[in-house]
């Protein structure tokens, strides 16, 4: 049985990262949204804060099907870690789903979005907006019993990546129980 841990959070709270910093500790292969995204995204000329053409999402959401797809039909019982939405690829092979809520502050969230580099990544780097989605949605919560809840502001994403394994030691040692 594999487990799927699913890493939730607004764009710079260090998702990749820290499943980087995972991916050793619990032998896991990362499937990041970027990486699914990104074949989609790339056939645009964006600066990175102008809004995505209507429909997109679209377009990225069936390579991300596909993707999740192929993780059931071969790879049911290897362990992922997500940084995007996989609860059907956790459900479809009776993998165990682990959420992990990733908050943050808003005024580090808006400087971690606003480093050059995640334009190289195609990753937004539109500080209004983080500010405006900080102040106005909160993380997506799955009220899901494996859930865990972590504020990353000042935590390391080596550490953040600890507490996660610990976290799925425990959730793992008490379905065996």
């Amino acid at each position: 049985m594999g487990v799927r841990i699913v890493l939730i959070g607004f764009p710079g709270v260090g998702k990749l990262t820290i499943a980087k910093e995972l991916s050793a500790m619990v032998s896991a292969k990362i499937v990041d949204n970027h990486w699914v995204n990104n074949p989609i995204l790339r056939l645009l000329d964006e600066d990175g804060t102008a809004p995505l053409p209507k429909g997109i999402w679209e377009f990225t959401g069936r390579f991300r099907q596909t993707v999740l797809d192929a993780i059931t039909a071969y790879a049911p019982s290897a362990n992922f870690i997500f940084t995007l939405p996989a609860w059907r690829a956790a459900e479809a092979c009776d993998a165990v789903l682990v959420p992990v809520r990733l908050l943050c502050d808003e005024e580090d969230l808006a400087r971690r979005v606003s480093n050059p580099e995640r334009r190289q990544r195609l990753k937004s780097t539109d500080v209004a907006a983080s500010r405006d989605r900080s102040r106005r949605a909160g993380v997506f919560d799955p009220l899901h019993p494996n859930t865990l809840v972590l504020d990353v502001t000042s935590a390391s994403p080596g550490k953040t990546a600890i507490a996660i394994r610990e976290h799925i030691l425990k959730v793992l040692g008490d379905l065996s129980a």
